[in-house]
């Protein structure tokens, strides 16, 4: 059993860690640590993202990282002023900003990074 102050580790496989860079860093506004050739770093408080460089990047068709922010809409506008275009998908209500509010009440936003992973950006 993994110790309960264990901190998590999550992966995000991309082709090109320059886009990576400006796109994490830049326009995400993650603080990234270079740990080329292999990956950028991202050592939040209570879990850390690699960012890897990977050599056939799979997107997969559902969410492969997230972040609980204090106010989603802000962080959208913020987002789409850089250029992010936050995802639709058929058959989900989602608001103007592409909010889907789930039947428990959590409010979600997804968007792609350059390589076609989806992000996601939830209420807290």
């Amino acid at each position: 059993m993994l110790d309960r102050d264990a901190k998590q580790v999550g992966f995000v496989g991309v082709s090109d860690l320059d886009a990576a860079q400006r796109f994490y860093g830049d326009v995400v506004g993650l603080p990234l640590e270079d740990a080329r050739p292999f990956a950028l770093v991202h050592d939040g408080e209570h879990a850390q993202l690699r960012i890897t460089l990977v050599d056939d990047v799979r997107a997969a068709p559902y969410t492969v990282a997230g972040w609980a922010v204090a106010d989603i809409e802000a962080e959208i506008d913020r987002l789409a002023t850089a250029g992010v275009v936050f995802r639709r998908y058929d058959g989900m209500d989602q608001d103007e900003r592409g909010i889907w509010t789930a039947p428990g009440g959590a409010r979600i936003a997804w968007f792609g990074d350059p390589d076609g992973n989806t992000l996601s950006l939830q209420a807290l």
